[in-house]
């Protein structure tokens, strides 16, 4: 039996990945008039007076909603609300086993923004953060936008930043080992949709010295015909030299490409134009960009992948967990700019110089150490930002 099938076997076995526990006993009516009425007026009537020990009274301080509109599920696209079930559970289950953070999957059957943000809005006072997961661009930019001017927890859109932090965090150490500064590179982003747009941000953000989006039309150019609002704001800050063509003229010289679109679109020989010590992160799922066999015959000095079965697997649950974790611990009302760099610098910081190689420039997904230096670097952040609940 393969592992999709598998999973089939066991999704029926489970029921479902996920279930509601109590934190209290209610065993007699001594535990039921102190966990319910009477004695939980009380509580009730304290939140009314100050609604922060929503926080502290209930469970809301510990509890992240996961939300998805159904259309952008992994590589399987616009699968709807009731196929993305199986996904968001999922990524409950990854919460609380990695940073011991409830969390609760609600897939809404509607694609208008007006309606999705209004909803989350009206379910934001039962949680304590927002993790948009597996919405389709450009859409899921103008909601997470939304979102974060309006509520005053955090919102954050895994599939944008999440990336883009354990992306980053894995340069940091890979640029290490390639005796490279972020000033000094070019970075070539195949996938111009919220993952490749995040990505090329947040390695804006660490000093990166040019970054060029390509998507399936080429190079993204200031005033190209194809690009969206999101692309064309992308093109003020990227492709310094205003380079037009394809992935491979924007790949002649290029220190480093980061693959988040679709298997095959990257040759060995695409790879031999690159800069010596070469990065190649090729991280479409199932199948990457190229293989890892085939990037190292083209001369890539450290190669990345999205899957488990091959050295530095760019996974973004070395992210999440301990972001989220983190910004709860610190009673944050935003996750910004700061608190993922921090995050990306906590992830790097894992590893020790002795445990870095090109087979290793990431800490392992089931490293203990990493979603406690996630939280505490977060936290740290958050707090020196002043982005916290007063």
């Amino acid at each position: 039996m393969d592992v999709k099938q598998m999973a089939v076997e066991k999704h029926r076995e489970w029921g479902g990945k996920i279930e509601i526990t109590p934190r209290c006993r209610v065993t007699n009516r001594g535990e039921l008039a102190v966990a319910y009425t009477p004695g939980v007026a009380q509580p009730c009537l304290e939140i009314e007076k100050d609604p922060a020990l929503s926080f502290t009274l209930t469970r809301r301080g510990n509890l992240v909603a996961v939300i998805s509109d159904g259309t952008a599920v992994l590589g399987l696209g616009d699968i709807g609300p009731e196929a993305a079930m199986p996904v968001m559970e999922g990524k409950a289950v990854l919460f609380k086993e990695f940073a011991g953070v409830d969390a609760v999957p609600l897939c809404l059957d509607s694609k208008d923004v007006d309606e999705l943000c209004r909803t989350i809005e009206m379910l934001a006072p039962s949680f304590g953060g927002i993790n948009l997961e597996d919405i389709a661009a450009p859409r899921c930019f103008e909601i997470e936008r939304r979102l974060k001017e309006k509520l005053s927890i955090p919102v954050f859109h895994d599939d944008q930043h999440g990336t883009a932090i354990v992306v980053s965090a894995a340069l940091i150490n890979a640029l290490k080992l390639a005796g490279k500064r972020f000033e000094e590179v070019t970075v070539v982003v195949n996938g111009a949709g919220a993952a490749g747009i995040a990505i090329a941000k947040h390695l804006l953000s660490f000093g990166a010295g040019d970054v060029i989006l390509c998507d399936k039309e080429g190079i993204v150019y200031d005033g190209h015909p194809a690009n969206n609002p999101a692309q064309q704001e992308m093109a003020a800050v990227t492709n310094k030299k205003g380079m037009k063509g394809t992935l491979a003229d924007a790949l002649k010289g290029a220190d480093i490409f980061v693959g988040v679109s679709r298997p095959g679109l990257l040759t060995p020989e695409m790879v031999s134009a690159m800069a010596e010590k070469s990065i190649v992160f090729a991280m479409a799922n199932p199948t990457p960009e190229i293989m890892p066999d085939e990037a190292k015959a083209g001369g890539a000095f450290i190669v990345g992948t999205g899957r488990s079965d091959f050295p530095n697997q760019v996974n973004n649950v070395l992210a999440f967990p301990g972001i989220f974790k983190g910004a709860l611990e610190a009673g944050a009302t935003d996750i910004t700019e700061g608190m993922k760099r921090a995050a990306s610098l906590a992830i790097a910081g894992v590893l020790e110089d002795d445990e870095l190689s090109a087979d290793c420039v990431l800490p392992g997904p089931f490293d203990g150490r990493v979603a406690r230096a996630v939280a505490e670097a977060v936290a740290e952040a958050a707090r020196a930002e002043g982005v916290v609940r007063r």
